[in-house]
């Protein structure tokens, strides 16, 4: 027989990896062993976490964004390397260039234009003075690659929750497992002298039968509790990229000192979110600084840089440009007034997320104080129990006790330590979460 509680700690569970996020599969990626190269022996809470993580597919794209990252600074980076440029233009003008005046010594003549003129040319420009543009691009690159991660990080960080289900989750079917072998042991115990007791004719079969049934009941709870087990066990392997049946043995964690500061990654996210509001504001004023450009320019056309020759000539030219458009000026007032609507927009949902958490902290260290609190009281009554039932068991090989009251007093003992075992995995579940809740 079960404890109601268990039942509904076990049908919580069920529901809440139901509800969780997919399943990932448990085959490796081509190349790459399962996880790590040997099977491990154990597997703490600890590993188990780094490995999921390390297995959970999304984690993959971190990669990607590294090398997002890179190849965008490399591209900034260009800005600041001449330039190559190559140009050239036909036209055809409707008048040229002429002097008003005649010469009057005969035999001279003043050179005619053509009206098809031509021109093709190379130019090299090199950015002396940008305002800051292309450095403001390589930080708005990094900043967006940190979003990236720490929005990957707010992901991954969920498939913790997973682990703390399906981790105690096992431990609490192998302690019921457990428990389950000491109730047969009793029972047969109990069975063996009430055997006794009808062999010397002092004891009904009634009783045998009875303790005969619930002996053959607490063996098919076995089978459901291993059942169970291996579900859990198979999933918790899934998620952690170890093959499927690993024979690995879990440890049961250590209590963990608590902390109360809050380091989720989402807290990060909202930093960096401002820190892109910010380089949209200094990328508007980058826009507004004069830009000096060092340039050589070379090329062939006609005319060439002499208008008294209407000829095909080569041609050369070099010197510095400045740039400056002002036109940012109409629109820098409204981008810095959006920019400060989205820093306090992303203050807002800060502000959301360390109230929502707080509650489920204080929440959460209430859980912890009430199940150490009836741990603390599992011990004499399962003591107490115990007492009992060894007592029932010398009063039923005296044919004081039936077997019935005898399977009472058992069954109590067994409810008294699954209640333990309960109580006990509880706990230490509730501060694996809490830590999870605080991202610690």
């Amino acid at each position: 027989m079960k404890k109601k509680s268990t039942k509904l700690f076990l049908a919580a569970l069920v529901i809440a990896m139901a509800l969780g996020p997919a399943p990932v599969t448990g085959q490796p990626p081509a190349g790459q062993s399962p996880a790590t190269a040997q099977t491990p022996e154990t597997l703490g809470i600890w590993d188990a976490y780094r490995l999921s993580r390390q297995h959970y597919p999304s984690s993959k794209q971190r990669d990607l964004i590294g090398q997002t990252r890179e190849y965008t600074l490399q591209n900034a980076a260009r800005g600041y390397l001449p330039q190559l440029s190559f140009g050239g233009q036909a036209t055809l003008q409707s008048e040229v260039t002429s002097l008003p005046i005649k010469l009057p010594v005969a035999g001279l003549s003043l050179p005619q234009y053509s009206k098809d003129q031509y021109k093709v040319y190379g130019e090299i420009d090199q950015v002396i003075y940008d305002g800051g543009l292309i450095r403001n691009q390589q930080e708005a690159a990094r900043v967006s690659a940190e979003i990236a991660e720490k929005r990957l990080d707010v992901e991954l960080h969920a498939v913790f929750d997973r682990v703390d289900q399906l981790y105690f989750g096992v431990l609490l079917l192998d302690g019921q497992i457990k428990q389950n072998a000491l109730l047969q042991q009793d029972i047969a115990n109990g069975l063996e002298k009430m055997q006794a007791m009808l062999d010397n004719g002092t004891a009904y079969q009634r009783g045998v039968d009875e303790l005969q049934a619930q002996l053959l009941q607490t063996r098919q709870s076995l089978t459901s509790l291993h059942t169970a087990r291996k579900a859990y066990y198979n999933m918790l392997l899934m998620l952690t990229g170890l093959p499927p049946d690993t024979p690995v043995r879990l440890v049961e964690p250590p209590e963990l000192a608590l902390q109360t500061s809050i380091s989720r990654p989402e807290l990060q996210w909202y930093e960096y979110q401002k820190r892109s509001y910010d380089l949209e504001d200094e990328a508007a004023s980058a826009g507004l600084r004069p830009r000096f450009i060092l340039f050589a320019q070379g090329g062939y056309g006609r005319p060439g840089l002499n208008m008294l020759n209407n000829n095909f000539a080569g041609y050369a030219i070099g010197g510095v440009r400045l740039s400056w458009n002002l036109g940012g000026w109409y629109t820098l007032k409204r981008q810095r007034q959006i920019s400060a609507i989205g820093r306090r927009g992303l203050d807002l949902q800060k502000e959301t997320f360390l109230l929502n958490t707080g509650l489920q902290q204080e929440q959460s260290l209430l859980l912890i104080a009430g199940n150490l609190q009836q741990l603390r009281q599992d011990d004499p009554i399962v003591h107490l129990r115990t007492a009992i039932k060894n007592s029932a068991l010398v009063q039923l090989q005296q044919g004081v006790l039936s077997a019935h009251d005898y399977l009472t007093q058992v069954i109590a003992e067994d409810q008294a330590r699954e209640a333990r075992i309960l109580h006990r995995i509880q706990m230490l579940q509730s501060e694996y979460n809490y830590q999870t809740l605080i991202g610690d």
